[in-house]
């Protein structure tokens, strides 16, 4: 019988400081082919989704391949819009070894990558946390970047005051010193360290708000029609993504200024893969405004599962 790990397998699995610099490992080798994912419509009129498929590989050793299903309106149902799990395989056999939960081995692995970039790319003496988004994935997002920074205050903000605070009262729960922030604006302004995971389609940080030197941090907006952050923001900003061929492909935050022509691919500084391997240089000074893009990449998901199965 094939073992199934579940949310607190995964999480009991992967904590921050070993899932993080197995990723800062991974991306320097790049020895994990992760081909960017694909995506399908399967949905009905009545109840529309989509199925998207992540592979990754590393010859000889390891397959995996992440199936997501994103429906929309499965709210209405008292669902959540994302449903996903995990499959793992021998690399030298294709025999199957494990299924994971999708939505915990994602959250994890994401968070877990903001933070691995924010350690080249946000201060050394980052205090102020801005946690932009109440969902599933914003609790991650908190403790991974409080792991690698000296994080004093984490300001939640929702566009439900009611979810912002639930969010701090959690958070604090769990021992982070967090509060809720009425206004977005302040709070980014506040912020050495702005992490913002939404599926908002307007922008939410605004580079008018940004300070000298606070790194920000954008995780939510997946597809060419999402966005985070304003043009502004991108042009002030030295920019990193995860990966360049997800990050052009998919990410609005960037597609979209490329399309109206205020910002070019060729003034993207770097990926995780240049950071991690030492190829180029992450923020070069204390006053610098950095910017880290993901859209998720599948290498993560192959080196985050290995990790849960291994134990």
């Amino acid at each position: 019988m094939i073992p199934f790990f579940d949310h607190d397998a995964v999480h009991a699995a992967l904590d921050h400081p070993r899932l993080i610099e197995a990723l800062r490992g991974a991306f320097a080798a790049a020895d994990i082919e992760a081909p960017v994912r694909t995506a399908h419509e399967v949905g009905a009129a009545e109840a529309p989704g989509r199925l998207l498929a992540m592979p990754a590989w590393r010859r000889g050793d390891v397959v995996g391949v992440k199936l997501v299903n994103v429906f929309p309106r499965n709210a209405e149902r008292g669902l959540g819009a994302v449903h996903a799990v995990y499959v793992l395989f021998d690399g030298k056999t294709g025999a199957p070894r494990a299924m994971i939960d999708g939505e915990a081995l994602t959250n994890r692995r994401t968070a877990a990558a903001s933070a691995l970039a924010s350690t080249y790319l946000s201060r050394p003496d980052s205090a102020v946390l801005a946690l932009v988004g109440t969902g599933h994935l914003s609790p991650a997002l908190a403790h991974a970047h409080v792991a690698i920074r000296p994080i004093r205050r984490v300001l939640v903000w929702g566009r439900s005051a009611a979810k912002a605070e639930a969010l701090a009262a959690r958070l604090r729960e769990e021992g982070l010193p967090a509060e809720p922030a009425a206004d977005l604006p302040a709070a980014v302004s506040a912020a050495d360290i702005v992490s913002c995971a939404t599926t908002s389609t307007q922008p939410l940080v605004l580079g008018c708000h940004v300070h000298p030197g606070t790194h920000v941090d954008l995780v939510g907006a997946f597809t060419p029609a999402m966005r985070e952050s304003d043009d502004a923001l991108i042009r002030v900003a030295r920019v990193y993504v995860d990966t360049y061929a997800g990050a052009l492909r998919e990410a609005g935050d960037l597609t979209q200024p490329i399309a109206d022509g205020t910002w070019s691919e060729d003034r993207l500084a770097g990926d995780l893969h240049d950071l991690c391997s030492g190829a180029k240089a992450g923020r070069r000074d204390a006053e610098e405004i950095t910017v880290f893009k993901s859209v998720g990449a599948s290498l993560e998901d192959l080196v985050a599962a290995s990790l849960v199965v291994e134990g």
